[in-house]
């Protein structure tokens, strides 16, 4: 179900310590995308919870799923992504490599997922993203610090006009 996105103090308070890691990846989608985001909630005890969609053109990005002191992260590598990132296989972390081995080719692509508890992986995350898509964002704050301070129940234009009248500041 379609709902609209939860505030943010509500999401920081759900992940506590990965707060930081979920603002700066979701700051980071903001600020170097401009794409569609989908903020979908079902049963507690259903799998898709409390799950945070970022597509463009019905082609997705990247999933996170919102969990009780952490949140999971799953993204989708098709052949063309998967050849991108054996190009740049060695500069990933291990985890990231070991992950992208031990998961299995299925009709629609590579699927990966990581539990992120801090901001270890971030940096990682956010190549894997730009190996899928490239930033399309035209308007950009001059400070990605201020890309942080973006409320995640914003809406798109709501984003946009921040940025806009950052920028005159």
């Amino acid at each position: 179900m379609n709902r609209p996105t939860k505030a943010y103090a509500e999401v920081k308070a759900m992940l506590g310590s990965a707060s930081d890691a979920w603002e700066k990846l979701v700051g980071h989608i903001r600020f170097y995308y401009e794409i569609d985001e989908k903020w979908a909630e079902g049963k507690p005890t259903h799998k898709h919870y409390n799950n945070l969609y970022f597509k463009r053109g019905g082609k997705p990005l990247i999933t996170l799923c919102l969990r009780e002191g952490f949140f999971l992260v799953g993204i989708v590598l098709g052949k063309n992504e998967r050849d991108k990132f054996d190009e740049q296989r060695e500069s990933f972390s291990e985890e990231i490599r070991k992950q992208y081995d031990e998961s299995e080719i299925l009709h629609d692509g590579l699927w990966l997922g990581f539990e992120v508890r801090d901001e270890s992986i971030n940096d990682d995350l956010i190549r894997l993203m730009q190996i899928k898509r490239k930033p399309n964002r035209k308007i950009l704050p001059e400070s990605i610090e201020k890309c942080g301070q973006l409320d995640i129940g914003m809406s798109h234009e709501d984003i946009t006009t921040h940025i806009a009248q950052s920028r005159l500041l």
